[in-house]
C-alpha cells in the first residue's frame, strides 16, 4: 500500500529536488537533491543566507517554478510535469500567497482584493466561505477599511488585506515570502502573530521564507538552507538561537 501525503500529514513535499540555472561553466545549482515536507497545520520558517536556495525551494513547492530534476507535491497532487493551465488552477484553488510587496490590485478596494481568488475562479464564495471571510475581516481588524483602496491603507493594513486574501479560500498551504520585509517592527510583529494564530487556531499550513531571526522565531519549525541543501531542521527556536545558528553557519562557510 502506498503511503499518501495525507496520511503522513504533509501539506507539501519535494523529493530529490534539484534546480540548476544556466548551462555549462556558468551554471548555478540553486537546489541540490533536497527532500523535505511541510507538515499540515504547522507554521514553518525557511531560512538561509542569500543564495542558499530558500526562495527557489518555495517557488517550486508553490508551482511557480519547475525543478531541473526531482518531484513536488501539494497535498496528494503531484505538480511536477503539470501544464501551465493545470498549475494555474491548482495554485488558485489550493495555495495562498503573501508577498513582501503586498501585491494588491490598486484599482480594487480591500474587499475586492480579498475576494479576488473567487473572481479569478469565476465563482462567488459559498455561505461557509463568506462566513470565513467575515471572520478573517473581524480578526484582522479590517471592518472599517473594506471600501478603501490600497493607497488609502497603511503598509500593515495592506499586508492584512493580503493575508485575508491568502486565507479566504482555506488553501492547503500558504506561502509567505518575506512578509514583514516592508513593514516597521510593530506592524511586522502583528502580521507574524496573525500568521501564527492562523496556523495554531485554524490548522492553516504556512511556509514562510525569511532572513529575519525575529520573524522565524514565531514559527513552529525552522528549516535552514545552505548551498542548496537543508542543513538543519529544528523545532521552535528563539530569535537568539536562530541568529546564533546563522552566524555559526556563515563563519564555517
Amino acid at each position: 500500500m502506498e503511503i499518501t501525503t495525507t496520511q503522513l500529514g504533509l501539506a507539501a513535499r519535494v523529493q530529490n529536488l534539484s534546480k540548476t540555472y544556466g548551462a555549462g561553466e556558468t551554471s548555478v545549482a540553486a537546489l541540490d537533491d533536497v527532500t523535505v515536507g511541510i507538515r499540515r497545520g504547522e507554521f514553518t520558517a525557511i531560512m538561509g543566507p542569500s543564495g542558499s536556495g530558500k526562495s527557489t525551494l518555495m517557488h517550486i513547492m508553490a508551482g511557480l517554478d519547475a525543478p531541473t530534476s526531482g518531484r513536488a507535491w501539494i497535498g496528494d497532487s503531484e505538480i511536477t510535469g503539470l501544464s501551465d493551465l493545470e498549475l494555474t488552477l491548482l495554485r488558485r484553488r489550493r495555495v495562498g500567497f503573501v508577498f513582501q510587496a503586498f501585491n494588491l490590485v490598486p484599482a480594487l478596494d480591500a474587499i475586492g482584493n480579498i475576494l479576488l481568488p473567487f473572481d479569478l475562479d469565476g465563482r462567488r464564495p459559498t455561505a461557509l466561505e463568506r462566513a470565513r471571510i467575515d471572520g478573517l475581516v473581524d480578526t484582522l481588524g479590517l471592518g472599517g477599511r473594506l471600501n478603501h483602496r490600497p493607497h488609502q491603507l497603511s503598509g500593515g493594513q495592506q499586508q492584512r488585506v493580503a493575508i485575508a486574501r491568502a486565507l479566504a479560500t482555506a488553501p492547503d498551504l500558504v506561502f509567505a515570502d518575506e512578509p514583514t520585509g516592508n513593514l516597521d517592527s510593530r506592524a511586522g510583529r502583528e502580521v507574524l502573530t496573525l500568521l501564527a494564530a492562523a496556523s495554531r487556531e485554524h490548522g492553516q499550513s504556512i511556509a514562510m521564507v525569511t532572513h529575519d531571526a525575529v520573524a522565524a522565531s514565531h514559527a513552529d519549525r525552522v528549516l535552514f538552507l545552505g548551498d542548496g541543501r537543508v542543513v538543519a531542521d529544528k523545532p521552535r527556536q528563539s530569535a537568539e538561537q536562530i541568529a546564533a545558528f546563522m552566524l555559526a553557519a556563515e563563519v564555517s562557510a
